[in-house]
């Protein structure tokens, strides 16, 4: 029989498994982007990191590269320079690690809502059962339990709106890449799909990488605000937005916030209109 000291300690455990590391950190590493016949990048040197489950939206003045930001880092077109990274594997090509929502829906007008938001899954080869289930689950999402067997021209802009957003996350995607979804909706949606994205994101924890020209929309959804520089595309400023969601949109927190990245972009509007004055003056 063993002694005392050989037995093992009935309080000994188990060491414990660590927790999986959390999926969809997102990487820009000094990106540029230059285009033809244009005279300046597009984008030059851009580093960003969006950390695992946080929501950063950019803005910026018009041609200050925010659509070409997030088309790196979807993977539709490639950085001259740098690049981009999710998870530590470098981006190359669009994948279903990343779902992109387009400011106009794209949904395919011959198909229902169920239809449209289905195939992806069907593409992927997913038993019809497993489909079904979730479709009807990201209907739910999205509030339009009882639009699934609606055609797109059925569908007012902010049900397609939710509809192309259900359709991105029914992939279960680490990231949600979003081109200024909401600018073509009138005020009154927008702020309702503003609530409605707000309460998806709590429940799901998806890194979002979002922009619009918004500074409202802005500050009413992120963790973070980063601010353009254009002519060449650069980050000018971050602001981060500590104020606890789900949030108040009428709060004087937003507000002041707001006030701060307005006066950013009019100081970054004031330097090109008067960079191009000189210009003009030279010429």
């Amino acid at each position: 029989m063993l002694s005392g000291d050989l037995m093992p300690s009935a309080a000994a455990k188990t060491p414990a498994s660590p927790a999986p590391a959390k999926r969809g950190l997102l990487e820009l590493r000094c990106v540029s982007k230059v285009f033809r016949n244009s005279p300046t990048a597009a984008i030059q040197c851009i580093d960003l990191c969006c950390q695992p489950g946080e929501f950063v939206v950019v803005v910026g003045p018009s041609g200050c590269g925010k659509s070409t930001l997030l088309n790196i880092a979807a993977g539709l077109i490639a950085a001259d320079n740098g690049g981009a990274w999710i998870d530590g594997r470098k981006i190359e090509l669009p994948g279903p690690d990343r779902a992109m929502v387009f400011q106009e829906h794209g949904l395919f007008p011959w198909l229902t809502a169920e239809e449209n938001i289905e195939f992806g899954l069907k593409m992927k080869g997913m038993p019809r059962a497993e489909r079904a289930d979730r479709v009807q689950r990201a209907l739910r999402m999205v509030h339009l339990p009882d639009a699934g067997r609606k055609l797109v021209h059925e569908l007012s802009g902010g049900m397609r709106q939710r509809v192309a957003i259900a359709r991105a996350l029914v992939m279960d995607p680490d990231v949600l890449l979003m081109d200024e979804p909401f600018s073509s909706l009138d005020a009154q949606t927008r702020t309702l799909l503003h609530e409605q994205l707000q309460e998806i994101w709590l429940a799901n924890s998806k890194t979002v990488l979002f922009v619009t020209h918004s500074v409202g929309e802005a500050v009413r959804l992120a963790d973070r605000v980063v601010i353009m520089h254009a002519n060449p595309g650069r980050i000018r400023r971050e602001v981060p937005v500590k104020i606890p969601h789900p949030r108040d949109f009428d709060s004087p927190d937003i507000s002041e916030v707001v006030g701060v990245i307005r006066t950013e972009i009019e100081d970054e509007v004031n330097r090109i209109h008067a960079e191009t004055a000189e210009q003009v003056s030279h010429a």
